[in-house]
């Protein structure tokens, strides 16, 4: 679920989004600590480091931090609820995200490691100007400079000018990093990137920054749409992976894109229309990552799945309505579905998907697997002997084609 990255705006389309935080407790006693689980999703919806909010934190909790980059953990030592440091956001997005003239999260910060100041500039009203740097996190982002943030444009940007002025004796000319933006008014050499450069190539990089900006924009707009049109976006995007033929390694970037739209939940219901037919148990296995993506402690994605499914059968029910039972099982087995979610759709038969008259007929050859589930966990705490009498039963049950 995405919120507003300012969230004083309550406007629903409002353009600026971010994923929700969402917090996991590791650990006991003095070793206890909360995991960001999606801390990049969230930073990079902001353009700032993913250690900047995580280390703000830190600083406003008066606890330790760690970063593993690599493995995609960032942890704040303690036990803290997700809400808590959802409202704690706020305070870094207000003092280090927000532009002080326009309320724009469209900035940038930019360093000037030897005057020791934290420069900010806003994209969408040109403001420039410089942050207080009393908060103790200003002292770890002189220290770390936001150097992924500025993306391969920038990189490109410094390897230019290195190439332009080879042979310069001057170090400090070179390190554009290094950029304050009240000294660059006053006509500071050092940092000539904010002065007005009028030769081709100036003008290009400003130009494809523009177009950079522009694509953002239309990117973000995408969410002010109602929820039918961000649907059809997502399915022509997952259509045009699949007709690529780059489908089984984009779980990631279909993930992404459902993201994106904000159609997360219902994404499942569109995957199992794109990448399932009457093959449905071998595409269980095949796309199992993908579907876990969304399903993993998703009770209403789940739900969707199941939706989905429901439309397989109306579209191949020759072949599928005979196997509903083993197919649920499947994906029981894959993880793909909870116990809870089974039962709950199990109670009542709906019309949502499919004919109320072929969902009595699903919810009738379900029937079996869905007493063997009630059972189940009923059966779980007898003797290990009944146990294994009661695998031999769901062997014979199932074990048809």
């Amino acid at each position: 679920m995405s919120v507003n990255v300012n969230r004083s705006v309550l406007d629903q389309f409002y353009r600026y989004k971010m994923p929700r935080i969402i917090a996991k407790v590791e650990g006991k006693g003095n070793g206890i600590k909360t995991v960001i689980v999606n801390m990049t999703d969230v930073a990079k919806s902001l353009n700032r480091p993913p250690t900047y909010p995580t280390k703000f934190f830190g600083c406003e909790l008066g606890a330790q931090t760690q970063f593993d980059a690599k493995n995609d953990r960032f942890i704040v030592n303690g036990s803290h609820e997700a809400n808590k440091l959802q409202d704690m956001l706020d305070g870094f997005i207000r003092k280090f995200v927000l532009c002080p003239e326009c309320d724009n999260p469209e900035t940038d910060l930019h360093i000037n490691a030897k005057k020791q100041t934290i420069g900010n500039s806003c994209k969408a009203c040109g403001y420039r100007g410089m942050l207080d740097t009393r908060h103790k996190l200003c002292t770890f982002i002189l220290r770390n400079p936001p150097e992924d943030t500025g993306s391969a444009k920038k990189k490109e940007k410094k390897s230019k000018k290195k190439d332009k002025e080879n042979g310069s004796s001057d170090g400090e000319a070179s390190n554009h990093n290094d950029i304050d933006a009240p000294d660059a008014v006053d006509g500071d050499d050092d940092d000539q990137d904010w002065g007005e450069e009028t030769t081709e190539e100036a003008q290009q990089r400003r130009m494809e920054e523009i177009s950079a900006h522009a694509k953002n924009l239309t990117l973000s707009e995408d969410l002010e749409k109602p929820l039918e049109e961000r649907v059809n976006l997502f399915y022509n995007f997952v259509k045009q992976k699949k007709e690529d033929g780059a489908v089984d390694s984009s779980d990631k970037e279909i993930l992404a894109e459902a993201e994106r739209l904000d159609v997360k939940d219902t994404a499942p219901l569109i995957l199992t229309e794109l990448l399932m037919d009457e093959n449905i148990r071998d595409q269980i296995k095949k796309y199992k990552r993908h579907f876990l993506r969304f399903t993993h402690n998703n009770k209403k994605a789940q739900k969707y799945l199941l939706g989905g499914f429901e439309c397989l059968v109306k579209l191949h029910q020759a072949q599928l309505l005979p196997r509903v039972p083993i197919v649920l099982k499947d994906l029981y087995d894959a993880d793909l579905l909870e116990e809870d979610v089974i039962l709950a759709w199990a109670e009542k038969v709906s019309k949502k998907y499919v004919s109320k008259e072929l969902a009595k007929e699903i919810h009738a050859k379900a029937a079996p697997f869905v007493k063997w589930l009630k059972e189940a966990e009923e059966e779980s705490e007898g003797s290990g002997a009944d146990e294994e009498e009661d695998d031999n039963v769901e062997v014979m049950t199932y074990c048809y084609s």
